[in-house]
């Protein structure tokens, strides 16, 4: 092409949201040429969707209030609005652990089917509503103990009974699954008896009139495509090969290969699982990912875990998704990068449309390109990101073929602002000049260069501010709830829903539903029932509930809870345990399903079918027990600053709970906003270790630009400073000066105790030194320490209030 004769040089130096379009003498140091030839072939694009569930993410998205809640379904499905997205994967609930949570079954015994649990239905319903086009697919983690009663394995003929039934509520709900996998990556190559069950799978649908929905299989790694090379019985049965995180997983997402025998199946390849990465930081790897899936892979689908991070943000990928929603009492919420990312390939293109495979390649300065052409063979999309780059670059562009020689409309991403008005940028048209245009790309975007047109107006809809859920707090359950889940509870293990009260009592209580241990997906010491709510900012309560165990068991109350490790492999947290015997016990919970007895005994035995009242005061340091109003224990301990309430079984009962109460001690209620620097202004961030933002020991206490984001938000209780759950720590109880300072899991110690001092400083317990910005550094990012207190701006901090 010759630029010197385009047309659209005559906008010289024109530079919008990092799209420059080029004059004769402006050019780029690295040019790349790409040519969208029409008439050339590629595979049939599938979608870019998420995934709802393998851990609970959404579970607070519907007991936010309105406008919030239509907002932020809105930001996911609305066409033209926001992520737009086009495939929406539900879990299939098993009542057990999939990540952060654990998702109610239709099914909790064999032939009892209730098409009215959980929230999946009412999220793709509310997807389908917004976007009718929307594909919806299904996938289990685990499963009801009677699926398989004597293994934990998914590949019985009882699981593809529970699949129809599942497909037969989602017909109650007036939805069709467009595709259905089997068990959340647990296939190993060569396991003849999973194969065996996905032949089986796939004559099942066609015996009960569910032909047209898709196997996919097998949703873990490429080996399903090995084993299909060699088994054409299994080869038939699948429709499409799902692989979770083709390009890596934790990573930046930058190489994306595939083992050739995939590509030579046939069959459609999707990564059926990315992302698992912070809704702002992960969206340079998300924007790689879509592009990278297909360059090396030729993956036409493309699902990001979660969909949005609904959960508590004391659980492990709290702030991964396509925006963050932990406040349903609030209404706040975050729009994060990855919405705008992954908005620049929905918008503009549609499943059904091919791709050009000689229209999809990197870039010569870091980065890559993919093109779609629409089924109209005239409208084409081609979506470039320049994560990889590090200076800005020439795009010289050749269409042809038949495509559309028309206006180019371009729409730009910065990934590195932390700006919105920098996010999903409209920039002036491009009319091309004999099919060809030139542009200059700026390092860390995504562009869209198409000859279509958004179906709606950027969503600009904004939350309201954070705020903390009062006490006293209390709830009977006679109101009904969104969800069959009571309000704000959160199931970590079992299945706690409304249902009527037994025991003689009226009205309506929570029952734990899960009869038997179910068929598991995540591997915790721990799988007995529990269920959190609340704002983690509590300090000083009582929590308390009627409860009732139907057989011999124990019921619990937890308080303060704070940090639940990956994978539910542990809680820190208090428990008040009491049993029908009489006997009980509090107890403190670790990270590690560690369990520290602090106090025990034994009391009137509250025997099965009765009604009683257990209480758990959190007052400082002193845990008192109490049951139906009598204290019979206390107990002192110092770890565990502040936290959320929640109830629990023993194991596998159908326990009962009502009327759940807390109410507050003697101290105030600990405020939950930023810590700020007195020389600065800037706030004390909880940085990452690794490019995924999730909070976990380790993590730096830095300084940073005040932002609102969630890793700025701290609370101030007990003496400690906490984050997410964890403690702001001098790292490895060191006392010299310089020492850094970290995030870890609190443990009582003096090195996670600081003292407010009259002059703003705060001095640490046991060094004796405060908390300081090293060398009156402004910058963001940098590593804060302890040092001898000396009064300096630099060591002066105006706590959250």
């Amino acid at each position: 092409m010759n630029r010197r004769h385009s047309s659209v040089l005559a906008v010289l130096g024109l530079l919008l949201g990092g799209l420059a379009v080029l004059s004769p003498s402006a050019q780029a140091a690295t040019s790349t040429s790409i040519t969208v030839d029409g008439s050339q072939s590629g595979r049939v694009f599938d979608g870019v969707g998420a995934i709802s569930g393998g851990g609970g993410n959404t579970r607070l998205l519907i007991d936010y209030p309105e406008p919030q809640r239509s907002q932020l379904l809105d930001y996911l499905f609305k066409p033209g609005y926001g992520a737009s997205l086009q495939v929406l994967k539900i879990e299939i609930g098993g009542d057990t652990n999939s990540t952060d949570g654990a998702e109610a079954s239709h099914e909790h015994t064999q032939g009892a089917v209730d098409c009215g649990q959980g929230y999946e239905w009412w999220l793709a319903e509310q997807a389908k509503a917004r976007n009718p086009g929307i594909k919806l697919y299904g996938l289990a983690w685990g499963a009801p103990g009677w699926v398989n009663p004597t293994a934990n394995s998914f590949y019985t003929t009882n699981a593809i009974t529970y699949l129809m039934d599942w497909l037969g509520c989602a017909k109650q709900h007036g939805l069709g699954i467009d595709y259905l996998g089997g068990w959340n990556e647990r296939y190993n190559g060569g396991d003849t008896t999973a194969m065996t069950w996905y032949e089986n799978l796939k004559s099942a649908l066609g015996r009960n009139g569910f032909a047209s929905t898709k196997v996919v299989a097998a949703d873990n790694n490429w080996s399903t495509a090995d084993d299909m090379g060699k088994n054409p019985a299994f080869k038939a049965a699948v429709d499409v090969v799902g692989v979770h995180y083709p390009c890596g997983y934790n990573s930046t997402f930058t190489h994306c290969g595939t083992i050739g025998t995939a590509q030579a199946l046939g069959t459609p390849l999707w990564s059926s699982e990315g992302g698992s990465l912070d809704t702002s930081t992960g969206a340079g790897p998300v924007a790689r990912a879509i592009n990278r899936d297909y360059i090396d892979a030729r993956m036409t689908g493309y699902l990001n875990w979660p969909i949005i991070g609904a959960v508590y943000p004391n659980l492990y990928y709290s702030s991964d998704g396509m925006s963050v929603a932990n406040q349903p009492w609030s209404g706040h919420y975050d729009i994060g990068r990855t919405t705008w990312v992954t908005a620049q390939t929905t918008q503009f293109t549609q499943p059904g449309w091919h791709y050009i495979d000689t229209a999809s390649n990197y870039l010569s300065g870091g980065g890559s390109f993919v093109t779609l052409k629409s089924t109209n063979n005239s409208d084409y999309s081609t979506v470039v990101e320049t994560m990889d780059a590090t200076a800005a670059q020439t795009a010289d562009v050749t269409v042809s073929g038949g495509l559309s020689g028309g206006v180019v409309h371009v729409w730009a991403t910065n990934v590195n602002s932390t700006n919105p008005s920098d996010w999903f940028v409209r920039q002036n048209d491009i009319t091309p000049s004999g099919g060809h245009y030139s542009v200059t790309l700026q390092p860390g975007y995504v562009y869209t260069f198409s000859t279509t047109t958004p179906a709606g107006a950027k969503g600009t809809a904004t939350s309201p501010a954070t705020a903390r859920l009062s006490l006293p707090y209390n709830d009977n359950f006679e109101t009904a709830a969104a969800s069959t889940s009571p309000k704000y509870f959160s199931d970590m293990n079992g299945a706690f829903a409304s249902t009527a009260c037994a025991a003689g009592r009226s009205g309506r209580c929570v029952q734990q539903m899960a009869l038997t241990q179910p068929v598991h997906w995540t591997d915790e010491a721990n799988k007995a029932p529990y269920t959190i709510m609340g704002d983690a900012a509590w300090t000083d309560y009582t929590v308390s509930v009627d409860a009732m165990v139907p057989q011999p068991g124990t019921v619990e109350v937890l308080g303060r809870v704070m940090r639940q490790s990956q994978n539910n492999n542990g809680l820190d947290a208090y428990h008040l345990k009491v049993s029908d015997t009489g006997a009980w016990s509090i107890v403190r919970t670790d990270q590690s399903w560690q369990t520290v007895t602090l106090k025990q005994g034994t009391a009137t035995p509250l025997g099965t079918n009765k009604w009683h009242t257990v209480a758990l005061t959190m007052d400082g340091t002193q845990l008192t027990a109490r049951i139906d109003g009598v204290a019979v224990g206390t107990a002192t301990d110092a770890v565990l600053p502040n936290g959320q309430a929640g109830i629990g079984v023993g194991g596998y009962q159908t326990a009962q709970f009502d009327n759940f109460a807390i109410t507050g001690g003697t101290t105030p209620l600990s405020p939950v906003g930023p810590v700020i620097s007195g020389l600065s202004g800037k706030c004390l961030n909880a940085g990452a270790t690794r490019l995924v933002n999730i909070t976990e020991n380790g993590n730096p206490a830095q300084l940073g630009s005040c932002t609102g984001q969630a890793s700025q938000s701290w609370t101030s209780a007990n003496g400690a400073l906490t984050h997410e759950g964890l403690c702001l720590d001098v790292t490895g109880g060191g006392t010299a000066n310089g020492t850094k300072v970290e995030l870890w899991e609190c443990n009582g110690g003096a090195n996670q105790q600081w003292q407010p001092q009259s002059d703003g400083t705060l001095k640490g317990t046991q060094s004796g030194r405060c908390l300081d910005d090293p060398n009156a550094t402004t910058t963001d990012g940098t590593q804060l320490v302890i040092w001898d207190c000396n009064g300096g701006a630099n060591q002066k901090w105006a706590l959250p209030k």
